[in-house]
């Protein structure tokens, strides 16, 4: 194994939208690198890749994008993926690895498949939170075409909030004060804003303070047993909603609108 200054790694379940940025800025200095062997247990023509050239790194919600010329390769870390920078992960096959002169990426239990083409064809970056290119109008328009919809499988909908995952759901539920169960359509209007600004306002502090490891010190409400602004249980329901995710909330704070 060769070293390269500073091991990063990311081990998370399910990785959320801030920590895809972080691996996309760790991951620059690629660009403009030649891939100099590729290697691992995936599937795809590894041999395609051999001496490309990396032409950028972006992100797309809970995508990783690394792109060449005329395709990207996309990885997504479903839900235990990781990855690690000029380190190997011990007793682990990754899922692919490159080497680079500057460098080594390994990729490991996740999903690797190539976009031919133009990426643009194949994202909308309007809808992804942490992009320059976001549009909160689009997303509330999206979300009154389902007025039914409960608010914690809204903020899920990655085609609406791209990047948004199940902590910042709980975190931004509560903090607008709103229980998971109630109905998008049920929410008033200030609430409804209210609820597409904060998506965004926390997935740049989630950024700020999984840099800085201090993410779980920030939650209020997720993997949390006690309302901080009520001092009453909170309540956890493991299986909420179309997207059967974990939700944390407070029965007493957050109105439901149903």
């Amino acid at each position: 194994m060769r070293l390269f200054g500073a091991h990063r790694f990311i081990l998370t379940a399910m990785p959320e939208g801030p920590s895809i940025v972080i691996l996309k800025e760790e991951a620059w200095k690629f660009t403009g690198k030649k891939i100099l062997t590729v290697s691992g247990n995936s599937k795809i023509d590894q041999e395609r890749l051999e001496g490309q050239k990396v032409i950028a790194i972006q992100s797309w919600g809970k995508h990783f994008l690394i792109c060449f010329t005329g395709f990207t390769l996309r990885i997504h870390f479903l839900l235990f993926g990781s990855y690690r920078i000029d380190e190997e992960k011990p007793d682990a096959n990754p899922r692919l690895a490159f080497t680079f002169e500057n460098g080594e990426l390994n990729f490991y239990s996740c999903s690797v498949k190539f976009l031919e083409g133009d990426l643009d064809a194949h994202y909308d970056w309007s809808v992804d939170v942490m992009n320059d290119a976001w549009n909160p109008g689009k997303a509330k328009a999206k979300l009154k075409e389902h007025p039914e919809m409960l608010v914690c499988d809204a903020l899920l909908e990655q085609d609406i909030f791209a990047g948004v995952g199940n902590i910042i759901k709980n975190e931004v539920l509560y903090r607008i004060k709103v229980h998971p169960e109630s109905r998008v359509g049920k929410l008033p209007a200030k609430k409804l804003d209210e609820m597409i600004k904060e998506a965004r306002i926390y997935s740049f502090q989630f950024l700020e303070w999984k840099k800085q490891f201090e993410l779980k010190k920030h939650w209020l409400a997720h993997t949390k047993t006690w309302c901080l602004r009520c001092n009453l249980p909170i309540e956890k329901k493991q299986h909420l909603g179309i997207k059967k995710r974990r939700s944390f909330f407070c029965t007493n704070c957050q109105v439901l609108y149903a």
